[in-house]
């Protein structure tokens, strides 16, 4: 059988090319969009239970970068911090007035594909954890709390996921690069 070969001019050619390439562009979009539905903003999507809160120390904690004018310095203790499967980052952080004095820790999570937190339970000052009362997610961007807002944005989050692994938040935290996602 023969085969037919066509000359075409070299407008024709490079328009094809770009078609082409715009046609293989919206696929992957496409599909890069889907499995970023699926992984991170299914509207099915199911927290895990959350495991009970772990010991933390305060000698090890990693201070957050907050704004000059709070009264709080606030660290995490990296020991703390776990992603599990279901995606979300949890950690205990600990608040400490500058002027020296108590402290409070909370047992948190992060969900970073929809930009949320949630406290678990708090330290009481008898040394046990006490279980939030129905705890719920709540947008990160409300400002109810700007260390959550600064802990996501300098080492647990990268744009809507958590970053690669434990050891690169932590990086973060402890070198904050303002970078562009």
């Amino acid at each position: 059988m023969p085969i037919l070969r066509m000359s075409l001019p070299p407008q024709a050619t490079r328009c094809m090319l770009r078609a082409s390439r715009g046609v293989l562009l919206a696929c992957v979009l496409g599909a890069s969009g889907l499995a970023n539905a699926e992984l991170f903003g299914d509207s099915d999507w199911k927290e895990s239970e959350a495991p009970p809160p772990p010991a933390f120390n305060q000698d090890k904690l990693v201070d957050i970068e907050m704004p000059k004018y709070s009264s709080l310095k606030f660290g995490v203790d990296p020991n703390t911090i776990k992603v599990t499967g279901d995606g979300v980052v949890r950690y205990v952080v600990v608040a400490t007035n500058k002027e020296g004095g108590g402290f409070n820790a909370f047992y948190e999570g992060v969900h970073c594909a929809t930009d949320e937190y949630k406290s678990y339970a708090r330290f009481t000052s008898n040394g046990t954890w006490e279980s939030a009362q129905n705890p719920e997610w709540k947008r990160i961007s409300d400002r109810t709390s700007r260390h959550t807002q600064a802990l996501a944005s300098q080492g647990l989050c990268r744009g809507h996921a958590p970053r690669g692994s434990v050891g690169e938040m932590v990086r973060y935290l402890k070198t904050p690069i303002r970078e562009v996602e």
